[in-house]
């Protein structure tokens, strides 16, 4: 038997593999995946051993008594568990250490199933390319232990999760606040950006959910009809509020699709297309009104406002009243919610600071490849994001309100979680 380290072992596994060794019939990118996991384990085995004695390499002499303890004594064949089954390894040993040699990694791996996989999944989700990642895994000659073929096998876990998002079921979620917004990649190796189409919500008991995201091509009335359909056939309800911008194609959508729900205008997007109409040096002074008419306490208040804006400033500044205008009732419909929840509703800046997040990591893979590609990177930040978002509070005279609003816009009630924690049927 050859008396050789098991990771030259496994290299030479590993690169018989890729010279088409693979048995007909076999899966070549399971193979292969399972190859560089086993050349991983196991140089990473071998290299805790020679920590453990020191830095000495195989067959080197002790220097005297110089930090050198133990000797090699052979190995111990044991498995890890892995999401292309049980991976055999040979963990090494030693004796005369004066105390026992224990492998923390693999008391780590043992108890952490597929935990290699979920490692790349991690490194390709925050931003690094297959490459990056390809560059992450190298041995101590700078050989790669997993290629880029390897690697997006591997992350192809993550489109896994992203179908088992778009197909889980909706209808246990009591939507109240349902917001849209499409961001635009290129997805295909040539060819202009298309849009990302996002779609989160605020439940009746604050809790916040990334609900769908699909690819929509330009935004059009029909991609957004779509999307939307998509939603309800999962069991999504007719949502109190829809806060999008002013796409007109998801505007026709959300008319066609939820016609009882009130439609709130993203003030985020308009203060700003304001903005850019007016001087620098008046600007301060009419956008300090503008947003005046944003901060109301009532609707009718609101209202008001908003006419002595435009009758104070349309000769003046005509561009920026008309932008005021345009969609007005939109704009001014999210004083129609609870005043503590028109914070949350009146933008749809929660997932742009996701999609700001997105764009860090996409812009270091200046094109991506194909559509498959980007849903991957792009659900795997928005999701992770997703379960950061913070819970909103609502009391039980919030509920009251919600629930009269539904009933005045005709629509489905509520089952109602009170303070008590007790579920109740609202009729």
């Amino acid at each position: 038997m050859r008396k050789v380290a098991p990771s030259l072992l496994a290299r030479e596994d590993l690169d018989r593999l890729l010279a088409g060794g693979v048995e007909e019939g076999a899966n070549l990118i399971s193979e292969v995946v399972a190859a560089c996991t086993r050349l991983v384990v196991q140089s990473l085995l071998e290299a805790e051993q020679s920590d453990f004695l020191g830095g000495r390499g195989r067959y080197q002499p002790r220097d005297g008594d110089a930090g050198h303890r133990g000797w090699r004594n052979g190995y111990e064949d044991r498995g890890v568990r892995t999401a292309e089954g049980r991976l055999g390894v040979r963990v090494p040993q030693v004796r005369d250490a004066g105390g026992p040699f224990r492998s923390t990694l693999m008391g780590f791996l043992e108890g952490n199933s597929e935990v290699l996989e979920r490692l790349v999944m991690e490194m390709y989700a925050r931003g690094l390319s297959t490459r990056d990642v390809e560059d992450a895994f190298r041995d101590a000659t700078g050989e790669p232990l997993l290629s880029k073929s390897a690697v997006s096998e591997v992350t192809d876990g993550l489109w896994e999760q992203y179908e088992a998002f778009c197909a889980r079921d909706l209808s246990a979620l009591e939507v109240e606040y349902l917001f849209c917004d499409g961001v635009y990649e290129s997805l295909r190796r040539h060819g202009a950006k298309e849009a990302v189409l996002v779609a989160w919500g605020i439940a009746s008991d604050g809790r916040k959910h990334l609900l769908h995201l699909a690819v929509g091509n330009r935004e059009s009335e029909a991609d957004w009809t779509e999307f939307f359909r998509h939603m309800i056939r999962r069991g999504l309800r007719q949502p109190t509020s829809v806060t999008t911008d002013g796409a007109p194609g998801l505007v026709r959508a959300v008319g066609g699709m939820f016609p009882q729900s009130v439609r709130v205008r993203c003030w985020f997007h308009r203060l700003a297309n304001i903005r850019a109409k007016l001087p620098d040096d008046r600007a301060a002074e009419v956008m300090a009104e503008v947003r005046a008419t944003r901060d109301a306490p009532t609707l009718d208040a609101a209202r008001a406002q908003a006419a002595r804006v435009i009758n104070r400033y349309r000769r003046e500044f005509p561009a920026a009243v008309a932008c005021l205008q345009d969609d007005l009732e939109a704009l001014l419909a999210v004083h129609r919610v609870p005043v503590r929840h028109r914070f949350w509703v009146r933008t749809t800046n929660l997932v742009e600071r996701s999609f700001e997040e997105e764009r860090r990591r996409t812009k270091v893979i200046p094109r991506l490849l194909d559509e498959r590609s980007a849903i991957k990177l792009i659900f795997a930040t928005l999701i992770r994001s997703a379960h950061r978002w913070s819970r909103v509070g609502i009391t039980d005279l919030e509920r009251h309100q919600l629930r009269a609003l539904r009933h005045e816009l005709g629509l489905p009630p509520t089952v109602e979680t009170t303070t008590e924690n007790k579920k109740v049927a609202v009729a």
